[in-house]
């Protein structure tokens, strides 16, 4: 036996049936206008039965004429009225100026400006362990605002959720450094870690119909806690790089040397005093101290 489970399908964004407000305006006080003289007539009439007539109908057509008018909408560039009638979705009005729609409906404004949100300083472990401090700015707009309306439950805060949990994510999957040559890192791949960012967002929020624009790390650092021994593995990292490219240069003056003493045949060396030249040589160009010169008064074997 099986039992089938019907599943709801998403709402997806329509355009509503609306008409111009200007004309229905024009209407409705016409008609609260002839509903006032129908009452004003019917005052004055002088049989009973047509004074309730006119009355009546009066009546009526005034309040007919202002619920009319209620189905008018003020829509500002950049908002939206999401349109239900008696529960159901009826359509989404995008069009700015004086619209107007069924008076039994209601509408409620939703705003598809762009809007930014930076999350608060948090505190999470990178993908070493190494407690991190991390913020982000993320750059978003409503593009289907009948997702937004009725998939979530309000979807600013499911977004500004949805924005710390994925900057948690990112945080977790890489280092704030790289250990091994070519990795990625939240320092020194920012670009790439972005883009893996935006795209986590995407995916996250795409069930409120919200797009995200931009989204950027606004705040990097570790914890204070091991702020300064990382500072100091930063930079004996830095001197052993210093070092290293020293040492490259040295090594390919005291080749240069050699090779032009050898081309202009000013000394012949043996290979103990070539050594021994080289010894001389590299202490003198690694060396992070200036060099103290020896004069030799004697013969060079001395």
């Amino acid at each position: 036996m099986t039992n089938n489970v019907s599943t709801p399908q998403d709402v997806r964004e329509f355009t509503a049936r609306s008409t111009g407000g200007g004309l229905a305006l024009l209407l409705g006080l016409a008609g609260a206008a002839a509903g006032v003289g129908l009452i004003v007539a019917g005052a004055v009439m002088p049989g009973a039965a047509v004074k309730a007539s006119l009355i009546a109908a009066g009546v009526l057509l005034f309040l007919a004429s202002l619920i009319a008018m209620t189905g008018l909408n003020t829509i500002a560039p950049g908002e939206a009225r999401v349109v239900q009638l008696f529960g159901r979705y009826r359509g989404t009005i995008r069009t700015d100026g004086l619209r107007w729609v069924n008076p039994l409906t209601s509408r409620e404004k939703i705003s598809t400006r762009v809007r930014n949100h930076e999350t608060a300083v948090l505190k999470v472990n990178d993908a070493y362990g190494n407690p991190i401090e991390l913020a982000a700015v993320v750059v978003w707009r409503v593009e289907d605002t009948a997702r937004a309306t009725f998939e979530v439950e309000d979807f600013t805060e499911f977004v500004e959720t949805q924005t710390e949990a994925a900057v948690r994510h990112i945080a977790i999957e890489y280092p704030y450094d790289a250990h091994e040559e070519g990795g990625l890192s939240l320092r020194g791949n920012a670009e790439e870690i972005t883009e893996k960012l935006a795209a986590e967002l995407h995916a996250r929020v795409d069930a409120a119909g919200v797009s995200i624009i931009e989204s950027r790390f606004t705040h990097l650092a570790y914890a204070p806690e091991i702020a300064s021994a990382m500072l100091q593995r930063q930079q004996a990292g830095a001197v052993v790089a210093a070092r290293k490219q020293i040492v490259e240069g040295a090594v390919g003056m005291v080749e240069l040397a050699l090779n032009r003493l050898a081309e202009e045949d000013i000394v012949d060396l043996d290979p103990e005093r070539k050594a021994a030249m080289v010894s001389n040589l590299l202490v003198v160009l690694c060396g992070d101290r200036a060099a103290q010169p020896v004069v030799n008064a004697g013969t060079l074997y001395q």
